[in-house]
């Protein structure tokens, strides 16, 4: 008993002892930018006392009485030293950059932002989605600095972009970058790839990321990741968008009052007859009695009931007050009806899009997978437009063994497409529907009606269309006449296309001696499609054929083996990587299509149908790449950077002496905030100097130029060769030298962060055309001389000025410089002189050394003859000598001593008169999240530049002869006058073809910003979510390509870099949407 007491005393006496050596400490742990509590933060004072937070981020711990600090730890974050305080503590981590550190995707592997010496940018899967694009590249606009996009055709899966990175770096090779798969090039339809696979984007841009690429990366990479599974519990995601697609293109400002356009054409006519030295009276008659129904002056078509022995037009030049719109004629004993209608809302409609998405992704630790399926419904905003498609993805690998990791993609599209319109772009074309709805004047019926208004149906039961030539009353439309109606033919007619794309890629990655890695990718690429082409047999210009049909196939076969060898260990401070590798390339093309006419059954679209053979073609192309390649990399105590490349490539393009090529890059970058002398300023947590210089080469040229080439005639009966191109054996590959110095930064807790990069790319050895005169049999040939230079600078900006727990704002930023010039041509192209400018024209473009490409050779407008109102045009003013001949400088070319204004076009001068190229463009944009809600807006601009509108200058044009009946802008009506003298206008007079002559009246600036990205959202708040058995819940509204603003309505400069845009193109497409994304 009495040992028992003492045992008890003892105990006691410990514990008292104990409990006066410890003490309790209190408080929450939480993240320094939002406030938001960190769950599992490791929080200990010394090494027996310690204890990690709970859900709400607080945590309970006894500690030494001594103990004067805590050491909280949390992956991701800094580690912080605390002060110990009474009562409960706040303690707030700050993240790590370092350990937070962006992991991209690089040539053949990955690297992390810090550690990365080369230029890249990266986009990630958020943002790709809240883009409602078939083809994913178009969700980069306005994203990525120094990279500049344009898009021609709007057409659902037509609307593939012109890409340019970092500026044009050849006259005559391909500009495109490459694209990458998961590590493989990317040959086929970027429309065949589902944007909700696609994990991230980054663009590659400078030599030291794309060297390793060699030949086909000279223009810049666009390396794509798809999505795979992280470890976890299996996650089902779904994904469902329904919208409405409209009109995006704005109208020029035509006169669309009939009676307007019959006022507007009449004073045309009669200021022509003024012009032959009639007096108004007797102007004003014969303007009357030629406006209709003249063969060399009449519209033909009077859509006014006017009463008997009345005249269209008053003596005032405006509409008898008497007329009635509608007019119904007797032709051929059958009464018509002729009224307008509106040709635009006959070409455009509202239609409906749909997006469905499904994706199930379950990892774990040793085996992922990833599968998804999407079904794309995306109707055209035109009738016998749309594209279709269906896509499904497996993507799965497992760690087999410790030291084997295999891997495997499959992914198989199918998609439908119609095509709406021939000759897609061409202004004059009379199967080119949009070209129609732009030119024809809004005085003629798109359909023939009866004597009571109502539109005819004929025997098929197909409505009556107005081909202007004859069927209406027996009426021809002057304008795209020739039985034409492209609206009717567009309906009528056929353009369909149905294909299939399947993608295989198979990898093994294998260990061993630890530092060494074997990785095997091997992918094959297979698309196919399949083509009709149906020109209807009842009405237009191929009716006499009784129907025409074309028959088309395309297969493409890419295959791509890789093999590298990757080897790094870490010595101390010194870390080393070395990647060894050889990439084959192969790809095969075959094509056939044939045509017959004068078909049996309208309704049987196969060749079988039809008796007359028209042409039949086929052929095929091989191309192959191969290369051998090297990378070393090397940093020192993660501060210090440097890596070379160096890759032998070979291409099938270039005659097999001349194949083989080396590229080579060199790159080096300095994390500052490592140093000591940085490291107290606590608000520096990246600031990173780079640079890196490389040479590539581009094959990106037709094949066979390194050969004769001819073409298989038939010469009345028998085989018959005629050449083609003479064949240079010397052609090689266009090298380019890039050069690329920046720094990139990251402030305040990553607050702010961004880069600022300048680069120069020159080309040399550029591939010209040299043409060949008739007597040589052949046209031309090619050859590489010239050298061309693209220099800029780019900011990327990215802030969060806000970040708290309910509330954060974030804004982003970009914006490119640059300026290319021509910096040497070949002598033999040097074929005539301009403004003091040596060098070659192409259409209205002049190329010489010193100017950027699309450099405008055109006339320079000098105004309007207030006495005549006459166009007047700048002419340039000779030194003479004393018999009154020009005198010329040492380069043969008259001295030039000054200008003066000239009425006839053909004393006119030709100057230059700017680039088309934007010397500046960019995007920003801004989001905000409150809660459960949140908002973002994103812009894509360009500043500068020249346009050429050709749209605007038809519309400004005066009537004559081979235009009666074309559509005016309303500019018109201000137009010189002997009452507005001073108006810069010339004079509306029909004959006067001159007075819109290409000159730089017509070049408008470029400019335009452009609403690109509107989206809301509203994510279900967690709780009630798990309620419902889900994760999350996010419901959504989006936007996009809303509204643009440029110089001119209708004008917009996105459709080309080259200036050549116009309206005649299918319109882009404006895309309102809700959805709603729930994850399982």
């Amino acid at each position: 008993m009495k040992k028992l007491f003492l045992l008890l005393v003892a105990v006691l006496t410990l514990s008292l002892c104990a409990s006066a050596q410890t003490r309790t400490v209190k408080g929450t742990v939480v993240d320094a930018a939002n406030d938001e509590p960190l769950i599992g933060v490791s929080v200990t004072a010394g090494t027996n006392y310690g204890v990690s937070t709970d859900i709400d981020g607080k945590f309970v711990l006894q500690v030494p009485a001594s103990a004067t600090h805590l050491k909280v730890s949390y992956v991701g974050y800094k580690t912080a030293d605390v002060k110990i305080g009474s009562g409960d503590m706040t303690i707030r981590l700050h993240a790590d950059s370092e350990l937070l550190d962006e992991v991209i995707a690089v040539a053949y592997g990955k690297s992390t932002r810090a550690s990365f010496t080369g230029s890249a940018a990266v986009v990630d899967a958020a943002t790709l989605e809240n883009a409602q694009v078939s083809n994913p590249l178009n969700a980069l606009k306005g994203k990525v600095a120094g990279v500049q996009m344009s898009n021609a055709s709007g057409a659902p899966g037509s609307d593939s972009p012109t890409i340019r990175i970092r500026g044009i770096s050849s006259i005559n090779a391909g500009n495109d970058p490459l694209v990458v798969v998961d590590g493989t090039p990317f040959s086929g339809s970027m429309n065949t790839i589902n944007t909700n696979d696609i994990e991230s984007m980054t663009i590659l841009k400078d030599a030291a990321s794309t060297a390793l690429y060699g030949s086909r990366g000279a223009n810049g990479v666009i390396l794509i990741t798809t999505k795979r599974a992280k470890a976890g519990e299996a996650k089902v995601t779904v994904d469902i968008k329904l919208g409405s697609n409209s009109r995006a293109q704005q109208d020029y400002n035509y006169i669309k009052n009939p009676a307007q356009y019959y006022e507007t054409y009449f004073g045309a006519l009669k200021n022509y007859s003024l012009s032959q030295g009639n007096s108004d009276s007797q102007a004003y008659v014969w303007a009357v009695n030629n406006m209709i129904g003249s063969k060399s002056y009449g519209l033909q078509y009077n859509v006014y009931d006017v009463p008997d022995g009345q005249a269209l037009i008053g003596t005032n030049g405006k509409l008898n007050p008497n007329a009635t719109l509608g007019r119904v004629i007797n032709y051929n004993n059958a009464d018509y009806y002729l009224t307008t209608d509106n040709w635009l809302d006959a070409a455009y409609h509202n239609s409906l899009r749909q997006e469905y998405n499904v994706s199930i992704a379950k990892g774990g630790d040793a085996t992922n997978f990833y599968l998804s399926a999407s079904y794309l419904d995306n109707e055209g905003i035109t009738p016998a437009s749309g594209f279709s498609r269906f896509t499904g993805r497996l993507a799965a690998d497992t760690q087999a063994k410790s030291w084997l990791k295999v891997a495997g993609d499959l992914s198989y599209t199918h998609y439908e497409q119609e095509a709406y319109g021939g000759e897609e772009g061409s202004a004059g074309s009379t199967s080119n529907p949009f070209a129609f709805v732009s030119n024809v004047a809004p005085i003629y019926p798109l359909f023939v009606r009866d004597g009571k208004g109502n539109v005819k149906i004929d025997n098929n039961g197909f409505p009556v269309y107005d081909y202007g030539a004859g069927n209406n009353a027996g009426l021809s439309r002057p304008v795209l006449g020739g039985n034409s109606n492209a609206i009717g033919s567009a309906l009528l007619d056929k353009a369909e296309t149905n294909g299939n794309a399947l993608s295989a890629t198979g990898s093994a990655e294998i260990r061993f001696l630890n530092d060494f890695t074997i990785t095997s990718n091997n992918n094959i690429d297979f698309i196919e499609y399949y083509g009709t082409s149906f020109t209807n047999p009842f009405y237009g210009q191929y009716a006499g054929e009784n129907g025409m049909l074309t028959k088309s196939t395309y297969r493409r076969l890419n295959y791509t083996f890789q093999q590298l060898i990757n080897w790094g260990r870490k010595f101390g401070a010194h870390n080393i990587g070395v990647l060894l590798g050889h990439e084959t390339y192969w790809r095969k093309t075959y094509q056939v299509a044939a045509s017959r006419s004068n078909m049996f059954d309208p309704g049987n679209m196969e060749l079988a149908n039809m008796i007359t053979v028209k042409n039949a073609n086929s052929s095929k192309v091989d191309y192959n790449n191969e290369g051998y390649f090297m990378r070393a990399q090397y940093d020192y105590d993660n501060k210090y950077f440097a890596s070379a490349s160096f890759r032998r490539d070979a291409s099938s393009r270039f005659h097999p002496k001349h194949r083989w090529g080396n590229f080579w890059s060199a790159s080096a970058a300095w994390l500052l905030n490592k140093e000591t002398f940085l490291e107290d300023q606590t608000w520096i947590n990246m600031l990173k100097l780079k640079v890196s210089y490389g040479e590539q080469g581009n094959d990106n040229i037709s094949d066979w130029l390194y050969t004769n080439t001819y073409s298989v005639e038939n010469s009345n009966g028998e085989v018959s060769v005629v050449p083609v191109n003479m064949g240079n054996e010397n052609i090689t590959w266009e090298k380019n030298g890039n050069f690329n110095a920046g720094v990139e930064f990251s402030f305040f807790g990553d607050r702010l962060s961004g880069s600022v990069e300048g680069f120069h790319r020159k080309t040399s050895d550029m591939l010209f055309y040299f043409p060949l005169p008739p007597s040589m049999g052949y046209t031309g040939y090619y050859s590489n001389i010239g050298d061309m230079a693209n220099s800029g600078v780019e900011i990327d900006l990215h802030g969060t000025p806000i970040d708290t727990k309910d509330f954060s704002w974030t804004v982003d930023f970009n914006l490119t410089w640059y300026k290319n010039r021509i910096s040497r041509l070949p002598e033999e192209r040097r074929t005539m002189w301009c403004d003091g400018k040596r060098g070659f024209s192409s259409g209205s473009y002049f190329y010489g050394e010193g100017e950027s490409m699309y450099t405008y050779r055109m006339y320079k407008y000098a105004g309007v003859d207030q006495e005549t109102g006459q166009s007047l045009w700048w002419k340039d003013v000779y030194q003479l000598d004393e018999s009154g001949t020009p005198v010329k400088d040492a380069y043969d070319q008259p001295i030039v001593i000054g200008k003066e204004k000239t009425a006839k076009v053909s004393e006119a001068t030709y100057y230059l008169n700017g680039t088309a190229l934007a010397p500046v463009y960019g995007g920003f944009g801004t989001s905000l999240r409150y809660k459960w809600f949140d908002f973002s807006i994103n812009f894509d601009y360009q500043i500068g530049g020249q346009c050429y509108d050709s749209t605007y200058a038809g519309l400004m044009s005066s009537p004559y002869q081979n235009s009666i009946g074309s559509n005016i802008h309303a500019d018109i009506l201000n137009a010189w006058t002997p009452e507005n003298p001073n108006s810069n206008i010339p004079r509306f007079q029909f004959g006067d073809q001159y007075n819109a002559t290409a000159s730089d009246r017509f070049l408008t600036n470029a400019s335009y910003l452009s609403l690109q990205n509107i989206v809301f959202g509203f994510t279900l708040p967690d709780d009630l979510a798990h309620k419902a058995h889900l994760n999350k819940v996010r419901l959504y509204l989006n936007c996009d390509n809303v509204w643009l603003w440029s110089k001119r309505q209708g004008l917009d400069p996105r459709l080309s870099m080259s200036g050549g845009g116009n309206n005649t193109y299918y319109s882009p497409i404006r895309t309102i949407s809700g959805g709603i994304n729930v994850t399982f």
